[in-house]
């Protein structure tokens, strides 16, 4: 199992920027893609981007495709998610997720591994 502790999150208003990050420790931490995920009060977890164990590949939701950039140190074991251009509907707690694949997936039920979440507020 990997363990998975996010950081970064906190309150911005409309337009600015958070970096959240997403560090895993425990078994192996190779040859697995991450991803990130979001959910609203209210609402269904959902999807944000995932990439790739090599890095090379990344999938994005197309409501943050433009705005979100996804990264990955393998060395550090951590995966970073620089968010730009906020809005307020970008409010959600944010999880971190592993799989067991190299491979990304938009799909929740494919990664094995979660992180506790981390609280993102955009205010208008």
């Amino acid at each position: 199992q990997v363990q998975l502790v996010e950081s970064g999150g906190g309150s911005v208003q409309a337009g600015g920027s958070l970096r959240l990050s997403c560090a895993a420790s425990g078994r192996t931490f190779d040859g697995r893609a991450m991803g990130w995920f979001r959910q609203a009060p209210g609402k269904e977890r959902e999807f944000v981007v995932a990439i790739s164990w090599s890095g090379a590949s990344a999938d994005f939701a197309d409501s943050v495709k433009g705005r979100f950039t996804i990264s990955r140190d393998n060395a550090k074991r951590t995966v970073y998610l620089q968010m730009n251009s906020l809005k307020p509907e970008d409010t959600a707690v944010y999880y971190c997720a592993a799989r067991l694949l190299a491979i990304t997936s938009r799909k929740s039920d494919e990664y094995v591994s979660w992180g506790q979440g981390t609280q993102v507020t955009v205010s208008s």
